[in-house]
């Protein structure tokens, strides 16, 4: 009887941080988010980006642990939307497409790499991820070519909490 009474109230706590998170809701957007939260609420842990706001919260058992700001893409379809899973965790990644080698300060891609398991017609893209930057002014902007940017210390702290295979929901 306690777990179904903690259950429940995981369940209607992170519904009622979904409204707060959201401010312009629709009767259609409530039953979304109540589905959500009764679908993620167990999981060990959650993300979801919100592209309107450029902020990325992070859940632990539908309790919400942290906000952070984040950059996104510089177009609106250039981040992807839809529920998609860490596939890759890595320390100093190289920037392949400048041949910028992991650790380096020029290195866009900051000193931690989130991979997102993408989709894109039909097939897996892996270039997304969620990862730091070495243009600390860039966070909170839409500036990127589809990744969420944050800011080093920022996701330092998210690659040593996030587990492989965690949910990210990306959304407007």
């Amino acid at each position: 009887m306690i777990n179904i009474f903690k259950s429940l109230t995981r369940v209607l706590i992170f519904t009622l941080l979904l409204v707060c998170l959201f401010p312009v809701w629709n009767q259609a957007d409530a039953a979304s988010a109540q589905k959500l939260s009764s679908k993620y609420a167990n999981y060990p842990q959650f993300i979801i980006i919100d592209k309107s706001s450029n902020k990325l919260t992070y859940y632990e058992k539908g309790i919400l642990i942290k906000t952070f700001p984040v950059a996104t893409g510089r177009k609106p379809t250039y981040t992807p939307e839809g529920l998609f899973k860490i596939h890759e965790k890595t320390k100093n990644r190289p920037y392949y497409k400048e041949k910028i080698k992991g650790g380096d300060p020029r290195n866009p891609l900051g000193d931690r790499w989130l991979g997102i398991n993408v989709k894109i017609n039909g097939k897996t893209s892996y270039a997304y991820a969620i990862h730091g930057n070495n243009n600390e002014a860039s966070i909170g902007k839409y500036v990127s070519e589809g990744c969420i940017r944050m800011h080093n210390k920022d996701v330092r702290w998210l690659f040593d909490k996030v587990k492989m295979n965690t949910p990210v929901l990306i959304q407007k």
